[in-house]
């Protein structure tokens, strides 16, 4: 295959954005997760300070706590629509990004809901980083300086925001595992062994060497 493209979605706290840095220094491919919103910035001309404003905003948003949905189908609102700069365009510029991405080149992306966006190509491995509760607060409480209870309502309010985004653009559920190839958990193995998990899995299914 010309070309591999590798989604990682994760549990805060699970290791799994390091993970995926990790795979594409392992594999010496390009690995993005804010990058993606560098470039759809550029794509699209919006300021790269609405996406990131956007970003934070969207933590907080209503229509998430209504369980509304926008389930994303590749359009784009044109430039000079009252919607142009709206957090669902904003949102689609990403998308056009990860798919160009995507028919370009191998690399890893981390977030954005890009297993869904990219789930009819060929080409692309979708993972999940997941793991127990206790590992999470642990890991969260020793890379923020911050106690347990605030770990926990930390990992609460970051989890809920990947999930209430990712259904409200999808309609699916983030943690659901139908919407991965693999699933693993980090506690279970070392990080450089998940990296060489999905390594594996990626051999046995398109029979190529990494």
């Amino acid at each position: 295959m010309e070309h591999l493209v590798f989604t990682i979605a994760r549990h805060y706290g699970s290791g799994g954005n390091t993970i995926g840095h990790m795979l594409a220094q392992n594999l010496g491919i390009p690995c993005y997760e804010r990058e993606i919103l560098r470039l759809a910035s550029d794509d699209s001309g919006i300021n790269e300070r609405l996406f990131n404003e956007a970003d934070e905003k969207l933590r907080s948003n209503p229509i998430f706590k209504r369980r509304g949905t926008n389930v994303y189908k590749g359009e784009l609102i044109p430039p000079g629509s009252d919607d142009f700069v709206s957090n669902d365009n904003l949102f689609y510029y990403q998308a056009k990004v990860m798919k160009d991405l995507a028919q370009s080149q191998s690399c890893v992306m981390v977030g954005h809901c890009a297993d869904f966006v990219l789930k009819e190509y060929p080409n692309v491995v979708r993972v999940f980083i997941h793991a127990p509760w206790d590992y999470c607060v642990a890991r969260c409480m020793e890379k923020n300086d911050i106690d347990e209870r605030e770990a926990e309502k930390y990992i609460e309010k970051v989890n809920k925001y990947f999930g209430d985004y990712y259904y409200y653009y999808t309609g699916n559920y983030w943690n659901d595992a139908r919407n991965y190839d693999l699933c693993l958990d980090s506690s279970k193995m070392s990080w450089d062994e998940c990296v060489e998990e999905i390594k594996s899995y990626t051999k046995i299914r398109f029979r190529e060497e990494l």
